[in-house]
C-alpha cells in the first residue's frame, strides 16, 4: 500500500459540527464562560464537535437568568445580541453600600433608609427613564492599558473611567419591605444594574447594594423559553438538539435578499454583486429608512467599546467607519440584509446599497 493511500486509509472521518443558539437558564454561583463550557461538553459526541462556542453577554457569578449560547456557524452573528436591550429584575438594599455594587462585595459605607413610599419609588423611576450616562464602575472586566478594572480595583488604585451613553427603555420599582425593593428595568446594552441600583439608592437618599439580579429578556429571547443546565443534562443526546435555536436566531434583521443559485457561488467566493434588478420597492425602503438613522445617528453614538470580556475603556481602534458613513454619498451606505439562497435557506449576511451593490459579510457553511 502507498503511503499516499497509507493516510487516507488512517483519515479519522470528519465530525459534525453543532451549530445553532440554545437558551440557557444561567444558574447562581457559575460564571458564564463556565456554563458555555457545559453546554459544549453536553453537545460533544465522537460524530459531534462543539469545540466552538460563546454566550451573547456577560452575566456576573451572583446573577441568574436568561444566558443564550452560540453553537458553531451562530457565533459568527452572536454580536446582534451583544447589542440588543436587555431586561432585568433586581433587589436591591437599600442602606448599605459595597465596593463591588452587589452582595459579593464588602460593606464599606452605611446610611439610615427613609420611609419609602409608592410615589417616591414611581418619582424616582420616572427620573431615571430615557437616555443617560453612566460610569462604568471599578469593579468590572472593562480593561485599562490591558489590565481589567477589577484588577486595579482589588489593589486600590482608582481608574479614571470615561461615562457611556445608555437607555433606561422602561423601569419599575416596588417595595418589598422597609429595606429592600425590587427594581424591573429594560436597558440598552453597556448598562452596568449594580451602577443603576446605587444611583437610585442615591436618589432615594440613601445607599443601597443589590442581591439578587436575573436577567429575563436579551432582545426578542426570554427566560421562560430557556432550559436549566440540570433540563438539558437530562435529555438524551439526540433530543439535546430540539431546542437548538437556528444559526441565524441572533440575526434581528427580517429584510431578505434572495440569490440565484450563481450568486450563492459568488458571495462565497467573497465576490460583490450588483442586485439593482432585485431590489424591491420594500427593500429600498427598508435600505433608505437606515440610511437616514445612520447619517442622524453617526455624530452621536458612543465609540466605547461594551463588550465586557474584550473591551476598554478607551476608545475603539477601527471606529473610523462612522466618518466612513460621513464620507460616502446616501446612495453607496451599506446596509446589512439577510441573505437567502433559492430554496429559502439562510446563508448569511450582506451589505447592500441603494445604488445595487451587494458586499458579502459573513456567510455559513451549508
Amino acid at each position: 500500500m502507498s503511503k499516499q493511500a497509507n493516510k487516507q486509509s488512517n483519515k479519522q472521518p470528519s465530525k459534525q459540527k453543532v451549530s445553532g443558539v440554545i437558551l440557557i437558564d444561567k444558574p447562581i454561583g457559575m460564571t458564564s464562560q463556565q456554563v458555555v463550557s457545559k453546554v459544549k461538553y453536553l453537545f460533544k459526541s465522537p460524530e459531534h464537535d462543539s469545540k466552538k462556542a460563546g454566550h451573547t453577554g456577560t452575566l456576573d457569578p451572583m446573577a441568574t437568568g436568561l444566558l443564550p449560547i452560540c453553537l458553531g456557524e451562530a457565533t459568527k452573528f452572536s454580536h446582534y445580541q451583544l447589542d440588543a436591550d436587555k431586561s432585568y429584575q433586581a433587589t436591591i438594599l437599600l442602606g448599605q453600600q459595597t465596593d463591588t455594587g452587589d452582595a459579593d462585595g464588602q460593606i464599606v459605607a452605611q446610611k439610615d433608609v427613609p420611609i419609602v413610599t409608592k410615589a417616591l419609588l414611581d418619582s424616582t423611576a420616572q427620573a431615571f427613564l430615557g437616555a443617560q450616562q453612566q460610569i462604568p464602575p471599578m469593579y468590572s472586566a472593562l480593561k485599562k492599558d490591558g489590565k481589567k478594572l477589577y484588577e486595579y480595583a482589588r489593589a486600590g488604585i482608582e481608574i479614571e473611567r470615561e461615562p457611556r451613553n445608555i437607555v433606561i427603555k422602561a423601569i419599575e420599582l416596588v417595595a418589598i419591605d422597609a429595606h429592600h425593593i425590587q427594581l424591573t428595568v429594560t436597558c440598552s446594552k453597556g448598562t452596568y444594574v449594580r451602577v443603576l441600583a446605587e444611583d437610585i439608592a442615591n436618589a432615594l437618599g440613601t445607599l443601597g447594594h443589590l442581591t439578587a439580579l436575573r436577567r429575563l429578556e436579551v432582545g426578542d429571547f426570554k427566560v421562560e423559553d430557556a432550559l436549566t443546565l440540570e433540563q438539558l443534562e437530562a435529555l438524551n443526546f439526540r433530543s439535546r438538539f430540539d431546542p437548538l435555536l437556528p444559526v441565524e436566531a441572533c440575526v434581528n434583521i427580517e429584510p431578505k435578499l434572495i440569490l440565484s443559485a450563481q450568486q450563492s457561488s459568488r458571495v462565497r467566493q467573497g465576490q460583490r454583486l450588483n442586485v439593482t434588478e432585485q431590489l424591491t420597492s420594500d427593500l429600498k425602503a427598508y435600505i433608505l429608512n437606515n440610511v437616514e438613522q445612520s447619517i442622524d445617528h453617526t455624530g452621536n453614538l458612543d465609540n466605547t467599546i461594551v463588550d465586557e470580556q474584550n473591551s476598554s475603556i478607551s476608545q475603539a481602534p477601527d471606529s473610523n467607519s462612522r466618518d466612513n458613513v460621513e464620507q460616502l454619498p446616501s446612495y453607496e451606505i451599506p446596509i446589512d440584509i439577510r441573505l437567502v439562497n433559492e430554496q429559502g435557506q439562510f446563508i448569511g449576511l450582506g451589505a447592500v446599497s441603494l445604488n445595487g451593490r451587494l458586499q458579502p459579510k459573513k456567510l455559513i457553511q451549508l
